[in-house]
């Protein structure tokens, strides 16, 4: 089993914790994690990566042990900082790897800096403003995106609660396995200071400029090889996804489901998640 390094990077005035796994000379996947969750989401995915790959999972600004917030949670910023921290630690073209918000990073970064990218993957997340977003926002089981997105009040109700509010959506959206106490834990910490619950609700105060930014560019053909991935328990159809993707203009598009698996796949299952990623990596080298 491949063992975890941990580091604080300097990166835009911020310091980002990044989580690493597997030899500096390898191919590097960096993932991105999404709400209510840190980098700890990929650690199980990481620790079956083994030697073959350089992993890189860092905490989004804010989140868990990283510091400093960004000066906004649009998709676009976002990825700004994750390119400047991919150059800080010299990795090159990497496959980038966003679940859930950090699938929303990735595509912000397929927009505006493909070129610099191997392949890239967006797992169990819509994109602001491509299809289906609208039959999702419009979806009443959905209500937490309006919610989150009203300032402050999300943070005076949540705050001193996040552990039985998370438990909430790890309940609601999981597979048949569930999710484990200490990944829910991991969740509360990586939350518990007042920067990091800010943080984990701006980026859904950020999403009329990610679904303004994301419009602007559709249409735009890309043909960055890109793998949507999707657990089978997770509502909607994942054909449904891919279609909106590739109408937006990703050409070279697949789809991957996870089987037996809810919303958090890679806590649900980190094996099959690695085996996807590296097959896929694999194809992309």
């Amino acid at each position: 089993m491949a063992q975890i390094r941990h580091r604080q990077i300097a990166v835009d005035g911020l310091a980002i914790h990044v989580a690493e796994t597997g030899p500096d000379d390898a191919p590097a996947i960096v993932l991105l994690h999404g709400w209510p969750q840190d980098g700890s989401a990929f650690a199980g995915v990481m620790a079956e990566f083994g030697d073959g790959v350089h992993a890189i999972a860092p905490d989004l600004p804010a989140i868990g042990r990283s510091r400093g917030a960004a000066r906004s949670y649009d998709k676009t910023t976002l990825a700004g900082h994750i390119r400047a921290l991919v150059a800080m630690l010299g990795l090159g073209r990497v496959i980038l790897v966003g679940h859930d918000v950090g699938g929303m990073i990735v595509y912000a970064y397929l927009r505006a800096y493909a070129a610099e990218l191997r392949a890239a993957v967006i797992m169990d997340v819509a994109i602001p403003g491509i299809d289906p977003w609208q039959e999702v926002i419009r979806n009443p089981h959905i209500w937490h995106f309006a919610f989150h997105a009203i300032p402050k009040l999300p943070e005076t109700l949540v705050n001193g609660h996040e552990g039985p509010y998370f438990d909430f959506f790890f309940d609601a959206l999981a597979g048949p396995n569930g999710i484990r106490p200490d990944v829910r834990a991991r969740a509360v910490a990586a939350y518990a200071r007042d920067e990091s619950l800010r943080a984990g609700f701006d980026f859904y105060r950020a999403f009329p400029k990610d679904e303004a930014d994301n419009r602007a560019t559709a249409g735009h053909s890309l043909d960055t090889p890109v793998l949507y991935i999707r657990g089978d328990h997770e509502t909607g159809h994942p054909e449904q996804y891919v279609a909106g993707l590739r109408a937006a203009g990703l050409t070279n598009l697949a789809l991957a489901t996870i089987a037996d698996c809810g919303h958090f796949a890679p806590d649900e299952q980190p094996a099959a998640v690695a085996a996807t990623l590296r097959r896929f990596a694999e194809e992309h080298r």
